[in-house]
């Protein structure tokens, strides 16, 4: 259509935006999920815009974009150019993950950076919430887990702060998924919750130090039949992410009842054996509560028995297009996030690597591809806390966003400058 800007004096003027949500069911009330409508039509004409979508997900999405349409002049008076927009996104899932236990993130930060994915149409928070390091989440049934593991008690989210980053999310179209990654990286956990770890030993003696989750204990699946049932209620998507990834053998083969029940089991002396015995006990229990679940690559690549709607997140750097084979050649759905930890920083301009990404670039039949439902860009927080999360993060993942969003042609880097450079102007 034409470009004149509307708006400008005695000239056409845009008196008004209508909103028309087209479905019987708009969402205002629910959650968005995987399946939810993005797609939206925007009119720019005077004196009336039309922005139409079938969800209210998708009115988001479009108000957005007419937002980021306004421009001011040197007079201060706004202008928009007349423009005809269909508009969807490519993938359902794109995601950011933030770590708050390498370091604590307060609340202030995440709100922040909500708002900072909903200017770039991401739709999902992995919050990877507790790890080795601390122990954040305030759980209601199991208290003494942050009592005992967080930082200090002023490093924690209580009930209310969680349930308020889960409305802020949904408000902006954004779905919280939790990530309590076990076996591994849970040095954190075994503070509050005695024998919930491994003991390690030396020869016949423990060293007093502790090793995974320990997976041949009644107590241990009790423990976390609660726990996920309170994370099940807590966190209303309909995934959970159960980790799975890193895990150390060491303190499994240093000890002796671990080694009985090795033998006991037949597994011999291959401990991705036991691993997997562990997370299918997992998965079981997450499915009882009626969630879907994500796990880390290593789930899939130990051969895990895994149910057939199992979401796989693929992070190995090395030849992540062959994972993204495997896992969806096996029928599973899959998650990227190889080729975007934005943890690794480097001089000069790596957005561009980012954004060049083909994230279907991988050999597999049409079936295949579809199994690949988006992708994730991931702050790990071992250098990241409130004082440089924004400027890590923003604008290198709005480079991750449009490529998770724009239609696969979408790839000039001079084009896509031009629009980061406004961009990060305008959101700062």
């Amino acid at each position: 259509r034409g470009r004149w800007p509307l708006g400008a004096r005695a000239e056409p003027e845009l008196l008004e935006l209508q909103v028309v949500i087209e479905s019987r069911d708009a969402g205002c009330h629910s959650y968005p999920h995987l399946a939810s409508s993005e797609a939206y039509h925007l009119t720019i004409t005077e004196p009336v815009a039309i922005l139409k979508a079938e969800e209210v997900w998708g009115a988001l999405r479009g108000l957005e974009t007419f937002s980021q349409l306004v421009h001011e002049d040197d007079y201060g008076s706004f202008l928009v150019n007349e423009s005809e927009i269909d508009d969807f996104p490519r993938f359902a899932h794109r995601g950011i993950l933030l770590d708050t236990s390498r370091h604590y993130l307060p609340l202030k930060s995440i709100l922040t950076n909500l708002d900072a994915m909903a200017f770039n149409k991401f739709n999902v928070l992995h919050w990877h919430i507790v790890d080795d390091q601390s122990f954040p989440y305030q759980s209601i049934y199991f208290p003494e887990l942050s009592d005992k593991g967080a930082y200090s008690y002023n490093h924690i989210y209580t009930p209310a702060d969680v349930q308020l980053v889960i409305e802020y999310a949904r408000l902006r179209g954004i779905r919280v998924i939790p990530e309590f990654d076990t076996p591994g990286h849970t040095q954190s956990w075994g503070k509050g919750q005695k024998d919930l770890l491994t003991p390690c030993y030396n020869g016949e003696q423990p060293t007093g130090s502790f090793g995974p989750v320990n997976p041949i204990l009644n107590t241990t699946y009790d423990f976390m039949t609660k726990f996920f049932k309170e994370i099940s209620s807590v966190f209303p998507d309909a995934y959970i992410h159960l980790g799975g990834d890193e895990v150390n053998f060491d303190c499994w083969k240093s000890n002796p009842e671990v080694k009985e029940f090795m033998k006991k089991q037949g597994f011999g002396i291959d401990y991705a054996k036991l691993e997997s015995y562990y997370i299918q006990k997992i998965l079981d229990i997450a499915s009882s509560y009626n969630k879907g679940y994500i796990v880390w690559q290593e789930v899939f690549d130990n051969k895990a028995q895994l149910k057939p709607d199992t979401v796989v997140q693929v992070w190995m750097e090395n030849n992540y297009a062959h994972e993204l084979s495997s896992v969806t050649g096996a029928g599973f759905t899959a998650i990227l996030a190889a080729p975007w930890y934005l943890d690794y920083i480097s001089y000069g301009q790596d957005w561009k690597k980012y954004y060049s990404v083909e994230p279907l670039n991988f050999p597999g039949s049409e079936k295949q591809k579809k199994l690949l439902i988006g992708g994730e860009a991931c702050l790990w927080g071992e250098f990241v806390d409130a004082t440089n999360l924004t400027p890590r993060l923003w604008p290198r993942a709005s480079a991750v966003g449009e490529r998770l969003w724009s239609s696969r042609n979408v790839t000039n880097l001079q084009d896509a400058y031009e629009r980061l450079v406004s961009h990060r102007c305008r959101m700062l």
